[in-house]
């Protein structure tokens, strides 16, 4: 049920509702319209029992929004979407919608565990922090962490280190959030899980990464102790059109491109043969690699970067010996 925008002289009720998506304590009902007017509201069908202490003033499905309210009034007061779900209402896009997550202080006694939610609810997973300063603190609907400290959560408490990756990357890569933020941020937690990966990939980040893929083309590049390309070098085809490379070794004269799982896509894969075709034209060597192989069997990469470069050196060489 979509909730119109209340009136000039609408009841405190009436924009609570509004603001709140429709989700409400039992204590707020009360409250603001005593405790005769809920019970009749519950008896007849009209509102819904969440859980414990958490109604819904309608008796329909619970659609986002919705869910996001009931998980963060359950939660408890001062308690904010944070991670994964906080960065995605920030408006990163591609991250995991489930669990929902929220963070409250420390301070606050502990509770038992949420109760259990109807069907229609999304999975909540409840975090504490002894850290939660102001300034991370954002008073939205429902009220957030910071996009900056929910992508620091969100990769902290990541499953793996490619998810912890790819969720700094994709702010970062959607212009949703300076690496500068982040690593203001980041300084306030000097023993977060991860505090080293994440670190190292806001360097890259800030040197000009933006595609997760960059960022393990680089790491692989440290590990291999290959020299570093220059990134999304840009240069302008036979037809006259602006292109960018994804990296570029100019000593070289060596371009790789790191393909996603769009390059798939038959039209993607025809505008990809073309702009290899007019690198090849000017006589650039390029290299592609599926961005899955640079994380699965990075050694496989390395070992025709380095025939690649081998080559070209020579060249190098035999042109100079052949040149009065």
């Amino acid at each position: 049920m979509l909730l119109r925008t209340p009136s000039d002289d609408g009841s405190a009720f009436e924009w609570l509702l509004y603001e709140q998506a429709g989700v409400v304590t039992t204590r707020q009902a009360i409250k603001l319209l005593g405790r005769a007017p809920v019970e009749r509201h519950l008896r007849h069908g009209r509102w819904r029992t969440l859980s414990h202490g958490i109604l819904l003033t309608d008796n329909g499905q619970l659609h986002r929004e919705q869910q996001l309210w009931v998980a963060t009034l359950t939660a408890g007061p001062g308690a904010l979407l944070a991670g994964f779900t906080a960065a995605t209402e920030w408006g990163v896009t591609g991250l995991p919608g489930e669990p929902i997550q929220v963070i409250i202080s420390a301070e606050r006694s502990r509770s038992a565990r949420l109760a259990r939610f109807p069907a229609d609810m999304a999975s909540v997973r409840v975090y504490r922090t002894a850290v939660l300063p102001p300034e991370h603190q954002h008073t939205g609907l429902p009220p957030r962490t910071s996009l900056a400290r929910s992508v620091i959560d969100a990769a902290a408490w990541a499953g793996t280190d490619h998810e912890a990756r790819m969720v700094i990357a994709a702010a970062c890569q959607q212009r949703r959030v300076l690496p500068s933020d982040i690593r203001r941020a980041l300084d306030l937690f000097p023993r977060v899980r991860r505090h080293r990966l994440m670190s190292e990939l806001l360097a890259d980040l800030a040197g000009g990464a933006s595609a997760l893929s960059e960022i393990d083309l680089i790491r692989l590049c440290r590990q291999y102790r290959l020299p570093p390309p220059v990134l999304q070098e840009h240069r302008t085809d036979i037809a006259g059109r602006r292109r960018y490379l994804d990296a570029y070794w100019p000593d070289f004269r060596l371009h790789v491109e790191v393909d996603g799982a769009h390059h798939m896509d038959a039209e993607q894969w025809t505008a990809d043969m073309l702009r290899q075709n007019a690198v090849w034209i000017n006589g650039d060597r390029i290299l592609r690699f599926p961005a899955s192989l640079l994380r699965s069997n990075p050694s496989a990469v390395a070992i025709q970067l380095k025939a690649a470069m081998s080559v070209a050196l020579n060249e190098t060489s035999e042109r100079q010996l052949n040149t009065p």
